[in-house]
This record gives C-alpha cells, structure tokens and sequence, in this order.
C-alpha cells in the first residue's frame, strides 16, 4: 500500500482529486489537508508522494517544499497548479519538486502522471522521463525551448526569430514529444529538470 498525501486549501476539488485517484489507482492510502501547517504537525509515516497546491493560504506550497523534505525526506513532491508560469516552474524545480501536474489535466492524464511518480524507481519526473536522460533538440528547437521558458507565445517567438507562427508550432509540437510531455508548462518543468535551459 502506497500513501499519497494531497495538500490543497479547496475541499472541492481535493475531495474530487481524492476519488478520482482512489478509483483509478490500486493499492493506494489518500490521506488530505487543508494547509501545509495541517500537513506539518500530522504524525504519520513519510508519504510516497505529496500532491502539493501551489498556492495555499498562509504558507504558500512553494515555502512549503523545503519544509516537506525536512519533515519526509524520502517523499516525492509534485506541484499541483492552475498558474504555469515559468518562473513558479523554475522555482519549485529548484525546491526539489519532481513534476508539475496543471490542475486542467484530463483524469486520464493525471493518472498516469501520478502513477508514475508512485511507481518509477529511481524517482522520475512524470513530466520528463527519467532525470538526467537529455532529450535530442536541433539548435533552432533549443532557441524555441528557451523563448517558451522565458513566457513567450507562438507568435511572440516568431517575431523575435523571423520565424512564422504556423513553423514555431512545429517546433513547439516537435520539442513536446521529445521531452515526452503534453504542455507547455509541462515542457518549461522538465526543460529546467534537465537543464536544457537556466
């Protein structure tokens, strides 16, 4: 039996988050709190993986994650958000986060997301495949991945590299499925995981 501990401040969607994760995963414990101050003072063994909100009330889940490894040291921590924005991605990488779930994932996806974290070993990124395994980009691909961490639309980065909207799709599509990811914040997470951009 594997323990996922959820930590988000809106009951609604943990509770939903909760069952969704019961019926579609066998042999887990779904423990939930409301607030990583809650989540610090439980007694219980190191969870397998905490599903942490990004924003909570008082201590935010990105100050939360330094006090989670202290606590769990062995428990992976995935980030939960409805807000992708690079610099958020880069900070929690940074934090030791090991994946970045956006809370507009389909069920389908972000069981397979969890799955994975639950059962990868050594610990991988859900997002990026095994740490440390560096996907092949072509020059002009890396340029592409860098302008998207930096926030920029398709369109943006086609002004800025005199590149049509319609090829930098292509290359957005192309850099997706080789970090094996299914978005752009999710692309930005594993970029900073395997330091394909600073």
């Amino acid at each position: 039996m594997k323990t996922i501990l959820l930590i988000d401040d809106h009951a609604l969607f943990r509770c939903g988050i909760a069952m969704m994760l019961s019926a579609g995963l066998e042999h887990v414990d779904i423990l939930q709190t409301a607030s990583l101050e809650e989540t610090l003072s439980l007694q219980v063994a190191a969870p397998h993986l905490l599903l942490l909100d990004i924003r909570l009330q008082g201590l935010s889940g990105l100050e939360g994650i330094t006090l989670l490894k202290q606590k769990w040291p062995t428990a992976r921590i995935a980030m939960l958000s409805a807000f992708d924005l690079p610099a958020t991605i880069s900070e929690a990488v940074e934090r030791g986060a090991l994946a970045f779930i956006a809370k507009t994932e389909t069920p389908e996806r972000l069981l397979l997301q969890v799955g994975t974290l639950l059962n990868s070993n050594p610990p991988a990124s859900a997002v990026s495949g095994e740490i440390g395994a560096r996907p092949k980009l072509t020059p002009r691909q890396r340029d592409v991945l860098t302008l998207l961490c930096q926030g920029l639309s398709n369109k943006a980065i086609g002004r800025h590299m005199g590149l049509s909207e319609h090829t930098v799709r292509g290359h957005v599509q192309a850099i997706l499925a080789a970090l094996q990811v299914s978005s752009r914040s999710e692309a930005i997470f594993a970029s900073h995981r395997l330091g394909l951009t600073l």
